[in-house]
């Protein structure tokens, strides 16, 4: 496993069993401003239903079909970022992220994304990366936006929200497009 320093005080680092509580912690702090856009949330009830996704990240990450990390800063995990699976026979995967509410703003989700685009580029040798979005998810749609994604389209109702459909705006990148930019 590895860890990778983005800069002083943000680390990304794979999620352990030991980080469950922690996680968990995050999550119920955070557990209204996460629902508006991620559907996960009622569904994670208890440090079990986070032990259990650190497991299922450890075994996607064994059978090199994706990584997930911590978002770490100064010492303390801010949220996940992660490859939701890779498809090696069109060398493409896709991304997705949250952070917790009092740690947005701080540039953290845009330079944890560009360590993981360049990670997909320069080691995995990908040529495709995606990011969906909610349509009206501004913040989260101004990651791959800042990074340099193509809007490629809109898919009507893509997910169930807990009481509506949501569009999805769809980003993509290729490698060839990737300047390393500076963020």
């Amino acid at each position: 496993m590895f860890e990778f320093v983005v800069e002083d005080e943000v680390r990304l680092k794979p999620l352990e069993i030991l980080h469950t509580e922690q996680l968990y912690t995050l999550t119920e702090l955070n557990r209204s401003y996460l629902k508006q856009w991620l559907p996960w949330v009622d569904g994670t009830k208890s440090a079990d239903d986070i032990k259990s996704f650190i497991q299922m990240t450890r075994n996607q990450f064994a059978a090199n079909n994706g990584l997930q990390a911590g978002i770490w800063y100064q010492g303390k995990i801010a949220g996940v970022i992660g490859f939701h699976g890779i498809n090696w026979a069109n060398k493409t995967t896709s991304i997705g992220y949250w952070l917790g509410e009092r740690y947005q703003g701080k540039g953290l989700m845009t330079k944890s994304c560009k360590a993981f685009i360049e990670y997909a580029f320069a080691e995995l040798k990908l040529n495709r990366v995606e990011i969906r979005c909610a349509e009206k998810n501004f913040k989260s749609r101004s990651i791959p936006e800042r990074l340099g994604f193509a809007q490629e389209g809109i898919l009507r109702e893509a997910e169930w929200l807990y009481d509506r459909y949501v569009d999805h705006v769809v980003y993509g990148l290729l490698a060839r497009k990737w300047d390393k930019r500076e963020v």
